[in-house]
C-alpha cells in the first residue's frame, strides 16, 4: 500500500506515533488509509448536510476494512458570490480545491479517496484532483435541493428568487410577494434545483463512472443519499484492493461520453470549461483527450432528449423519480454509436441497474423522439469569437435562433446591471459585457444576475447578452459566453462600440460583429494594453490562467 511509506519499518516509528495520536489503533495501522475530502460549510446550502454524509462514508470505509481520515477543502457558493467582487473567486477556487486535495493526499500518502462535493466549482476541482493524484477515488455529490413551493407555485432558486427581482422591478409582483418567494425558493440543504452547473457536473461525474449509480440525483436530504454515501465508503476500500485508478476511468472515451450526455440533457455551459480542464489534468493531449473541437463535432450530431429547469419546469427531484442518469445511460447506449460502454467505480460494464432502468418518457424521451433535434449546447464562431464561444441552445426560444441587434457595451457586470436596473436596455439591444474573462475579470464571473434581470423584465426573447465571462447553469435567454479571445487579450469583443450591429445565428453556429475589417484594424491600433492590477490570489491567477477555450486552466 502507498501508506506503507508512513507506517512500515523501524524508521517510521515517529510517523506511527503521530498517527496513533489521532486515534488509529495498532490493528488499523495495517488497513488501507482512506481520505475523505469534505467541502462541508455552514455558508453553502449544498454543503450544510455534509457532516451526516461524512459519517456515513466513514462508517462505510470502516465496514469495508479501511481507516478513514476526514479533511476539509474550501468551497464557494456561486449564488451567494453572484453579482459582486466575490464571484471573481469562484472559478479560481476550482484549481485551489484541486491543489488542496493533492497536497493532503500526497503529503500523507493516502491509499484512496472519497471526495465529498456538491456545488459548481467543487465537483470539477475534485475531479481534477482525482486525475492528478491517480489513486483509487470515488466522488460523492451531496445531492440536489428539494423544490420550493408557495401558494401552489413550484419554485426554484432561479425562477423563484433571481427572476423575481425583474418581476418586482417590472411591477408584476409586489414587495410582499417578493419576500414570500425569497423565503420559499430554497427550502432545504442541497444544490439548487435545476440542471445548473452543480447538478450538471454531478450527472457527468456519474456518467463517466466516478460515482455510484443514483448519486447525482438522489436528494441531499434523503435516506437514499445516506445509503449511497455508506456504499461509497465500502466500495473505495474494494477499489484500493483491486487497484482501480481514476485514469483507468477518465480517458477520451469517458470524457466524450460526458460531452454527449451534456448535449443530450442540455446541461450547463460551464461544463465545457471543466471537461477541458479535466482532460488536461489527466495528462491527455488533443489527440488522446478532448478539445473544443469535440464539443463542436458532437453538437452537430446529438439531439436533446432531456429538458430540465431552467429551460423547462422539470426539476432534479422529478428527474430522479423519472429514472435519472441510469435512464439517460440506457438511452444513450441504445441509440448513439459514439457513446461507449465503459467501466467505472462499480468495476463492471453496463450494470443490470442500467439495463433495467425505468424511464418516465414524459421527462426522459426516447432518443428517436427528442425534445428538439438541436443539442442542448452549442459552439459559436465568428469574428467576435475566432476561438469559440458557447450558448445554451436549450434555454433559447426557437424563434430567437437568428437574432440581430444593436450593441450596448459595458466594461464590467456592475455597469451592465446599472443600465438594466435603470431601464436603459430595450428590445433589439445586444448587451456586451467584457473584461470579465479568466484574465480580465480576473476569474471569469458568472452573469446570472443580468441574465435573470433580462428575463424578469420580459426581454428574454427580445434582447441578447454576450460576454467573455461565464453564465450560471440557470441562465436562459439569448446569452453567449466564454467569448475567446477575451477583451483582456485584445479580442474583438474589446473593439465593439455602442451602436454596432451584432448577429447571432444558432443555426449557422455564428457570432459576428457587422463592422468592416478596416474599421476594426483602426480600433485595434488605438486599444490600450490590458494591465493586471490585482494582487494576491487573483493577481497570481490572472498571470497564469489560460483562455476559456482551453478550460481556463492555470
Amino acid at each position: 500500500m502507498r501508506s506503507d511509506n508512513i507506517k512500515k519499518g523501524i524508521a517510521k516509528t515517529p510517523h506511527r506515533s503521530l498517527l496513533m495520536a489521532t486515534g488509529v489503533s495498532k490493528k488499523n495501522m495495517q488497513a488501507p488509509f482512506i481520505g475523505i475530502a469534505s467541502s462541508f460549510s455552514d455558508l453553502i446550502p449544498g454543503h450544510i448536510g455534509m457532516r451526516d454524509l461524512e459519517r456515513q462514508i466513514e462508517k462505510g470505509i470502516h465496514t469495508g476494512g479501511g481507516q478513514a481520515f476526514i479533511f476539509g477543502v474550501p468551497a464557494v457558493c456561486d449564488g451567494i458570490a453572484m453579482g459582486h467582487e466575490g464571484m471573481r473567486y469562484s472559478l479560481p477556487s476550482r484549481d485551489l480545491i484541486a491543489d488542496c486535495v493533492e497536497t493532503v493526499a500526497n503529503a500523507h500518502q493516502l491509499d484512496g479517496l472519497v471526495l465529498l462535493s456538491n456545488c459548481d466549482k467543487i465537483t470539477p476541482g475534485m475531479l481534477i484532483a482525482a486525475a492528478r493524484i491517480n489513486i483509487p477515488t470515488i466522488i460523492v455529490t451531496a445531492g440536489p435541493m428539494l423544490d420550493g413551493e408557495s401558494k401552489c407555485e413550484k419554485l426554484t432558486m432561479i425562477k423563484g428568487a433571481f427572476e423575481a427581482i425583474g418581476k418586482y422591478r417590472n411591477g408584476e409582483i409586489d414587495e410582499n410577494r417578493l419576500l414570500e418567494l425569497e423565503e420559499a425558493s430554497c427550502p432545504s440543504a442541497g444544490a439548487c434545483q435545476g440542471l445548473y452547473t452543480a447538478n450538471t457536473m454531478a450527472c457527468l461525474t456519474e456518467v463517466m463512472g466516478m460515482s455510484l449509480p443514483h448519486c447525482a440525483t438522489a436528494p441531499a436530504v434523503s435516506s437514499e443519499k445516506r445509503r449511497i454515501a455508506f456504499e461509497s465508503g465500502v466500495q473505495i476500500v474494494e477499489l484500493v484492493r483491486r487497484g482501480k485508478y481514476p485514469l483507468d476511468i477518465i480517458n477520451k472515451d469517458s470524457l466524450r461520453n460526458a460531452i454527449i450526455a451534456d448535449l443530450g440533457m442540455g446541461g450547463s455551459t460551464n461544463s465545457f470549461l471543466h471537461i477541458l480542464a479535466l482532460s488536461n489534468a489527466a495528462g491527455l493531449d488533443d489527440k488522446n483527450g478532448v478539445s473544443l473541437k469535440d464539443f463542436e463535432e458532437l453538437s452537430h450530431k446529438i439531439h436533446q432528449f432531456v429538458k430540465l429547469e431552467p429551460s423547462n419546469n422539470i426539476t432534479m427531484s422529478a428527474f430522479h423519480n423519472a429514472g435519472g442518469v441510469n435512464a439517460v445511460l440506457k438511452e444513450l447506449l441504445k441509440s448513439i454509436p459514439e457513446f461507449k460502454d465503459l467501466e467505472g467505480v462499480t468495476l463492471s460494464k453496463t450494470s443490470e441497474i442500467v439495463k433495467n432502468a425505468y424511464a418516465d418518457k414524459s421527462v426522459i424521451h426516447d432518443y428517436s423522439e427528442p425534445f428538439t433535434t438541436k443539442p442542448g449546447l452549442g459552439i459559436l464562431y465568428g469574428n467576435i469569437a475566432s476561438e469559440g464561444s458557447v450558448i445554451k441552445i436549450s434555454a433559447v426560444d426557437p424563434s430567437c435562433y437568428e437574432f440581430e441587434g444593436v450593441a450596448k457595451t459595458f466594461d464590467s457586470e456592475e455597469e451592465a446591471m446599472k443600465a438594466l436596473e435603470n431601464d436603459k436596455i430595450k428590445e433589439g439591444d445586444v448587451v456586451v459585457i467584457r473584461y470579465e474573462g479568466p484574465k480580465g475579470g480576473p476569474g471569469m464571473r458568472e452573469m446570472l444576475a443580468p441574465t435573470s434581470l433580462l428575463v424578469g423584465k420580459g426581454l428574454g426573447t427580445k434582447a441578447a447578452l454576450i460576454t467573455d465571462g461565464r453564465f450560471s447553469g440557470g441562465t436562459r435567454g439569448i446569452c453567449v459566453g466564454h467569448i475567446c479571445p477575451e477583451a483582456a487579450n485584445g479580442g474583438v469583443i474589446a473593439l465593439i462600440e455602442d451602436g454596432d450591429k451584432i448577429k447571432i445565428d444558432i443555426n449557422k453556429r455564428s457570432l459576428d460583429l457587422l463592422v468592416d475589417e478596416k474599421t476594426l484594424e483602426e480600433r485595434k491600433s488605438k486599444l490600450k494594453p490590458y494591465i493586471i492590477k490585482d494582487k494576491g490570489f487573483l493577481g497570481k491567477y490572472a498571470r497564469t490562467v489560460s483562455d476559456a477555450s482551453h478550460g481556463a486552466i492555470v
